[in-house]
C-alpha cells in the first residue's frame, strides 16, 4: 500500500531548526562543546511557590478529569490580571478563553476566521507558528516586512489598497520573535484606524509581555477600538517559565473568542486541572516574581550586548524580549554566518531567513544561557578566526 500525504503537508518541510539540531549533535559527537543560543525556550525554572502548588494540586485524585475550555476561576484571574497590569477590562466569560499555550490559539485562530484562498497579513520575519496556521487555513500570506528604518514596524501605508480589500486577518508579535522591537500607542492606533476601514480582524502575540527592560510594553487592547477589531495572545511560557505546562489564553473581541472556543471544543479536552490552578496562583503573585525574572534577563542582555562590541560585534540592544537581532557581516549570507560560528566558535544561533525573507542579513540570538555560559560565548567570539578578520567588517 502507497501511503500519500496531503498536499498541505508540503508547507511542513524539515526546518533550519532541526538541520541546525543536527549539525549541532555532529559537532558534539567530533568532542566540541557547543553553546546554544538558538532555542526560544526558557531556561529558568517556575518560582518555588509555582511548583509547590503544582505538587500539591497534582495529589488531588478528584482533579484528573477532562477540563474543556478551561476553568471560570482561570478565566476570571485573566481578567483580573488584565485588569490590573495593562488597564484593559475583561469580561471573563465572554472575552477570555484558555489554549494549551499560546501556540495552540496562533496556529488554530486563521482556520476560525479565515476561508482558502484568504490574504492575512503577517510581519517579515516573523514567529514560524504563524506560517503553520496560515498553510493550515490555505490561507494566503502578505508579508510585512519589518525594518530598521522603520523601528522594525511594519509600514501600514506601504501595503497596496488591493492587498488590504482582501486581507480578513492581520497578526501582529510586539515585543517580537525573532525580532524584540516594541510598538508605539500611534502604530497600534493606525491598526485599528486601518482593521476598522478594510473590515480586517487582528491577532496580537503578546507572549513577551512580562520580558522588558525599559519602558513597559502596550497592550494593544488597551487602544481605543482595538477591542473591536481584534483579541491578544498571551502566555505563561515566557512570563513564568512554565513552557513545557502548555498553556495560554486569548482575551478581546467576544466574536473572535467565541469563534476559538467552538473549534477548541471540537478539537481537544483541556489542559490538566492542577495545572491551571498553578497558572491562577502565578497571575495572583505574578509582580514580584516577573521583576526578578526580569533582572536576570536585563543582566544577561548588558553582559552580551557588551561582550559584543568588544568582540568587534555592533548590535543593538533590545528593549524587551529575550532575544538579540544581530546583523552579520555583508560577506555572509545568514546561513554562512550561522554555521561558521558553529565551526569556529562552537555557538549556535539561528539565520534570519528562517523566519521569512527580510530576516535574511540578521541571525537571532537567545538570552537563554547563565551569565557565565555567556561570558565563555564572547571569549570565544574575541578568540576566533572569523573575528580576527572581520573585525573591521560594517557589522552595524
Amino acid at each position: 500500500m502507497n501511503i500519500n500525504l496531503a498536499d498541505k503537508m508540503k508547507h511542513f518541510q524539515t526546518s533550519i531548526f532541526n538541520e541546525l539540531s543536527s549539525y549541532k549533535r555532529e559537532k558534539m559527537s567530533e568532542g566540541v562543546d557547543m553553546i546554544d543560543l538558538s532555542v526560544g525556550s526558557p531556561d529558568l525554572p517556575p518560582a518555588q511557590f509555582v511548583i509547590d502548588e503544582l505538587t500539591k494540586q497534582v495529589q488531588d485524585p478528584k482533579q484528573y478529569g477532562y477540563t474543556l475550555t478551561g476553568t471560570d476561576e482561570l478565566h476570571q484571574a485573566i481578567a483580573t490580571f488584565y485588569g490590573s497590569q495593562y488597564n484593559v477590562p475583561v469580561e471573563a466569560k465572554q472575552e477570555a478563553l484558555m489554549v494549551m499555550g499560546s501556540q495552540d490559539g496562533l496556529v488554530h485562530l486563521p482556520m476560525v476566521l479565515t476561508n482558502p484562498g484568504d490574504t492575512i497579513l503577517l510581519p517579515d520575519p516573523g514567529y514560524t507558528a504563524y506560517h503553520t496556521g496560515i498553510a493550515l487555513a490555505e490561507a494566503e500570506p502578505y508579508f510585512m516586512p519589518l525594518k530598521e528604518e522603520n523601528h522594525f514596524l511594519p509600514d501600514l501605508d506601504a501595503i497596496p489598497r488591493e492587498i488590504l480589500q482582501k486581507s480578513k486577518m492581520m497578526i501582529l508579535n510586539f515585543p517580537g520573535n525573532p525580532v524584540p522591537a516594541v510598538a508605539t500607542k500611534e502604530f497600534f492606533e493606525k491598526v485599528v484606524t486601518v482593521a476598522k476601514k478594510y473590515n480586517i480582524a487582528v491577532l496580537h502575540d503578546f507572549a513577551y509581555s512580562e520580558l522588558y527592560y525599559d519602558e513597559k510594553p502596550i497592550s494593544f487592547l488597551s487602544i481605543e477600538g482595538a477591542k473591536e477589531v481584534g483579541v491578544e495572545f498571551n502566555s505563561f511560557s515566557k512570563s513564568f517559565n512554565l513552557a513545557g505546562c502548555r498553556i495560554g489564553y486569548i482575551v478581546g473581541n467576544e466574536a473572535i473568542v467565541d469563534g476559538l472556543k467552538q473549534l477548541k471544543s471540537n478539537l481537544d479536552f483541556g489542559v490538566f486541572l492542577p495545572i491551571q490552578k498553578t497558572a491562577i496562583r502565578a497571575l495572583e503573585n505574578a509582580t514580584e516574581f516577573t521583576q526578578t525574572l526580569r533582572s536576570i534577563y536585563k543582566a544577561r542582555r548588558d553582559l552580551l550586548v557588551s561582550g559584543l562590541h568588544k568582540a568587534g560585534w555592533e548590535v543593538a540592544s533590545p528593549k524587551a524580549s529575550m532575544f538579540i537581532w544581530a546583523k552579520v557581516p555583508e560577506s555572509y549570507t545568514s546561513t554562512e554566518f550561522t554555521y561558521q560560528l558553529m565551526d569556529e566558535a562552537g555557538i549556535v544561533v539561528v539565520p534570519g531567513n528562517a523566519f521569512g525573507p527580510a530576516g535574511e542579513g540578521y541571525v537571532r540570538i537567545g538570552l537563554v544561557q547563565p551569565e557565565e555560559v555567556l561570558e565563555k560565548a564572547v571569549q570565544r567570539l574575541k578568540n576566533s578566526n572569523l573575528f580576527a578578520v572581520k573585525t573591521n567588517s560594517s557589522f552595524v
